[in-house]
């Protein structure tokens, strides 16, 4: 672990500058008004009312003794942006429920408090993910998007003051739950490993910021995710402890687009069972000396709470090879910056549908309701990195990937009870090289993409009417809910009417439409370099 390498503080131009960007940040709508933080803390008062009555209820169903049904309880601890101060408008409330030894995950608390609240008027979304890598029920409690987890501790009953952060409070646990305590222990410890609360929040809030509007916030999709990023800010908070906002920002961008990956971002010693004075559990810490999947990894970010994990465990060689490129090019923003003193530069959208001139287009349909949808949808968007890795492996690198983690719904027909979402991968060739031949080569991914759609259908709740299809689509072929979203009213207007579509006589037939489609499915990869 390397010592702070600066620790100048901030001069009056740090200051302001800082304010500056502060002050974007709050226009951007960052923050949270009042009334809306008092309607989140509504929200996780009555999920713990709720909570509370239902372990009173299996307290008393199982007849253990009245003095002890009147006391049970569990603890209802939010984590990730709202543990960490840092969740804004519209923010979803991660949060974890503490339970006593006797209330299991797979019964009592999917099927039974799964039942209660399929019941109260207050939610709507409710889906059951019992077979996550970390078990979750998703919900929108009052319009809040809410994911609970559950975590049952070897004790009798829940004391209100339980300490999460020893080891002890893992013994005997399975894996499910290790993970899912360590959600608050992770947030804990980064808030107690970095030098300043009030500069690491900032900071975070800037950079969450600007990789959402750069496309590359989704852990799904092998970009990093909330944890990872909080991680990585915490750590140039270590090397600068006494640096304002304005002064980190800069430095995050320089020091990630020079990283030497897979060398990894720690923020403390990975925790051993050998260690002296430590308690032996036997969980699995990241570790590439003792396990060699570990070494596998392409952007190790560790968790700095035991059992030590990497966060970024879903991250592949295209993931990483466009973070990288968005930590240069935000590198030499800020290096403007320094010069202009204007943030907004640094949050400009990435226009991922004019970066490409192909893509592969992943379209989602049921032909159920709102729910069998978001179930599906959210299936195929956990295996979505590894469409990206096929296609990458089966060209040999000659066909480079972009995943946008975003997804765009059609509007559905009244006539069509079918409902569609759409995913898209942007695809480009690497700069030639004198080695290379001059006539560009074809790829054919039709089977790549049927092994793909053969691993998707794997899903064990699949359902007739669950369906896939993926397909390449050039840009000036993306359909119009595509458009509808990405364009303003006006321009979109003109587009439609400079190709024409307003004009029915100059408009394709029906017919015409159908057999380009097809053709071009027929195409995928098989492709000219106006194409790819």
């Amino acid at each position: 672990m390397a010592s702070p390498i600066f620790l100048v503080g901030p001069t009056p131009a740090d200051h302001e500058s800082t304010a500056q960007l502060e002050k974007h940040l709050r226009e951007a709508g960052l923050h949270e008004s009042a009334e809306e933080t008092a309607a989140r803390e509504d929200v996780l008062r009555d999920l713990q009312g709720i909570v509370d009555r239902w372990v009173k209820q299996l307290t008393t169903q199982r007849e253990y003794p009245d003095g002890m049904a009147e006391h049970a309880t569990a603890l209802l601890l939010p984590f990730g942006s709202y543990r960490l101060g840092v969740h804004g408008r519209g923010s979803d409330v991660d949060a974890l429920v503490v339970g006593p030894a006797y209330v299991d995950r797979h019964h009592d608390f999917f099927d039974v408090l799964g039942g209660v609240l399929a019941e109260t008027e207050a939610v709507t979304e409710l889906q059951l993910v019992p077979g996550a890598y970390v078990p979750v029920i998703k919900m929108r409690f009052r319009g809040v998007q809410v994911d609970l987890l559950y975590a049952s501790v070897c004790l009798p009953a829940v004391p209100m003051d339980l300490d999460l952060r020893g080891r002890s409070v893992l013994c005997g646990l399975d894996m499910a739950t290790v993970r899912s305590l360590n959600g608050v222990r992770v947030a804990d410890e980064i808030l107690r490993l970095v030098p300043e609360a009030g500069a690491f929040r900032t900071t975070l809030r800037c950079v969450k910021h600007w990789a959402k509007a750069r496309g590359i916030y989704s852990n799904a999709m092998g970009f990093v995710g909330g944890v990872g990023w909080a991680i990585l800010v915490a750590r140039v908070c270590q090397l600068y402890p006494n640096a304002a906002p304005s002064m980190l920002v800069p430095r995050f961008f320089r020091i990630f687009s020079q990283w030497k990956w897979p060398s990894p971002v720690m923020l403390k010693d990975v925790e051993h069972d050998d260690d002296d004075g430590e308690m032996p559990l036997g969980l699995p810490v990241w570790d590439p000396r003792r396990n060699p999947r570990d070494g596998s990894h392409l952007m190790p970010v560790i968790t700095p709470a035991y059992p030590c994990m990497n966060s970024c465990y879903n991250v592949s060689r295209a993931t990483l090879r466009t973070m990288t490129a968005e930590f240069e090019a935000a590198h030499k923003v800020c290096q403007e910056i320094a010069v202009a003193g204007a943030w907004d530069a640094l949050f400009r959208p990435f226009n991922f549908f004019k970066a490409y001139k192909s893509y592969l287009r992943v379209d989602v349909k049921v032909a159920g309701g709102e729910e069998d949808l978001r179930e599906w949808k959210g299936w195929v968007e956990s295996r979505l990195r590894q469409l990206v890795v096929r296609v990458e492996m089966a060209t040999a690198g000659m066909l480079l990937c972009h995943p946008h983690p975003h997804a765009y719904a059609a509007k559905p027909h009244d006539d069509d009870r079918r409902r569609v979402s759409s995913f898209f991968v942007g695809l480009s060739k690497p700069a030639p090289s004198p080695q290379q031949p001059q006539q560009p080569p074809q790829f054919d991914l039709r089977l790549t993409t049927q092994e793909f759609k053969d691993e998707v259908y794997t899903y064990a709740f699949w359902r007739p009417g669950m369906e896939l299809d993926v397909s390449h689509a050039r840009r000036k072929d993306l359909p119009p809910y595509v458009l509808e979203q990405i364009l303003p009213a006006d321009r979109l207007k003109r587009k439609r009417s400079d190709d024409g579509s307003g004009n029915s006589e100059s408009s394709p037939s029906p017919s015409s439409r159908a057999s380009k489609r097809a053709a071009a499915a027929g195409r995928i990869g098989s492709s000219s370099e106006s194409e790819t």
